[in-house]
């Protein structure tokens, strides 16, 4: 069932127009995201919010106006609000209030699939609502159900703080577990010296859409935000045949909130892990820069900001002019991830950047030795594979790691 939402922002001194509309934009995309409808916004130019109730009497008054004119379900506001900002509002507002950063947590929460995800989302869900719960109650017990209230929202809200602590330390040490696990999967891949692209991005940039058309295999894809949250991990292969890892991150967002940063850092580790970052731009989108801007200052935060990387500016089809105008420092290519010849360029601008952190070998192998030839064409990046001319040898010449175990038959047979 859709929702109808009323939004509510404020313009603070430092904030310009232009930044504060992209911003509302994307909160309507967000209440697009989870079935909501936006039949109105307001907007207040102030010096700094109300400590009680972050907007003026007057435009509580307006809003209300509008909530009974519209029906409206629920009011989302562009900002995080304080707990007594939360309580005041529920007070003063005749339907549901919630934040930006509780929208967030409740699309996370209905697009959390694997179990790391599941805990990462209810962590992250009681951190934000622990100092949130006194004056919740109302607000909760007027719907059952909605925008908002997935997650332990729905039955968890009376319970007492004691039990909630508990319940958070419950879920931290199930969250290591897990976090263990993937770190043994990780040394593992860094003994196999398994390469990894990781894709990151602005959230609907067309990350999933771009594993699909790499690997061939089926992801979910659809034009909402956070379409994507559970990282995946499929195989594909290089031009040269050399196999390598792709992995999908969960969507980046302007003021992803800090509870959120938090929780799946888990999850964002897996940037960390990665041999190339393929930073995913839809160049379509008007605000393409602002987007480029946040992504790199959350891989800043996640240290992965020095990894090699791959800029695409995704959608080139659909650009009416060139929004971009941000230069990149990597490697770039336009193109659209549902076109096969761009997305074979992408193969091969992949398998150069990835060369550049080889070394060049060419060695002679004796026939006999067939684990030797079999590390060689696995493990390596080949370029050519020809027998002697008394076929007692191959002889092959490519690319490898300098620090991978294959070194060793490398050195052994080098030529």
């Amino acid at each position: 069932m859709t929702e109808k939402v009323i939004t509510a922002g404020c313009r603070f001194p430092g904030v310009s127009e232009e930044d504060l509309e992209k911003s509302l934009e994307e909160l309507t995309a967000l209440v697009h995201t989870v079935n909501g409808q936006v039949q109105e916004r307001f907007i207040q130019a102030r010096q700094k919010p109300d400590p009680a109730t972050f907007i003026g009497k007057g435009k509580i008054e307006e809003i209300n106006h509008a909530v009974e004119e519209q029906e409206a379900d629920l009011v989302v506001f562009n900002d995080e609000l304080s707990p007594g900002q939360i309580r005041n509002l529920d007070r003063e507002i005749p339907v549901r209030v919630i934040d930006r950063t509780q929208l967030i947590l409740d699309i996370f929460a209905g697009r959390a699939h694997t179990k790391e995800g599941k805990i990462q989302v209810e962590l992250a869900q009681l951190s934000y609502l622990l100092p949130r719960l006194a004056g919740q109650g109302e607000s909760f017990s007027r719907l059952g159900g909605g925008i908002g209230t997935r997650g332990p929202g729905e039955t968890k809200l009376e319970t007492d703080r004691r039990y909630l602590l508990k319940r958070m330390d419950d879920l931290k040490a199930r969250l290591q577990e897990v976090k263990e696990q993937r770190e043994n999967y990780r040394k593992q891949r860094r003994r196999n010296k398994a390469v990894q692209f990781a894709l990151v991005g602005y959230t609907n940039a067309g990350k999933s859409t771009l594993l699909s058309s790499l690997s061939g295999a089926e992801t979910f894809k659809e034009d909402l935000l956070f379409a994507t949250l559970d990282p995946l991990t499929r195989q594909t292969q290089l031009p040269s045949g050399y196999p390598v890892l792709l992995t999908d991150t969960v969507g980046f967002i302007r003021n992803l909130p800090t509870t959120l940063i938090a929780a799946f850092r888990s999850t964002l580790e897996e940037v960390k892990e990665a041999d190339v970052l393929i930073h995913v731009v839809d160049a379509s989108d008007p605000s393409a820069d602002d987007h480029i801007d946040t992504v790199d200052k959350l891989l800043e935060e996640l240290d992965a900001h020095t990894i090699p990387a791959i800029t695409i500016f995704n959608k080139a089809d659909e650009m009416n002019g060139n929004y971009v105008t941000t230069a990149s420092k990597h490697p770039f290519i336009y193109m659209s991830a549902l076109e096969e010849e761009d997305v074979d360029s992408l193969r091969h601008l992949m398998e150069k950047t990835l060369r550049e952190q080889m070394q060049y070998y060419k060695v002679k192998v004796p026939v006999e030795e067939g684990k030797a030839i079999a590390d060689i064409q696995r493990l390596t990046m080949v370029d050519t594979e020809e027998m002697s001319d008394d076929s007692r040898y191959v002889i092959f010449t490519g690319s490898a790691f300098l620090d991978h175990p294959v070194q060793g038959t490398l050195q052994q047979w080098k030529k």
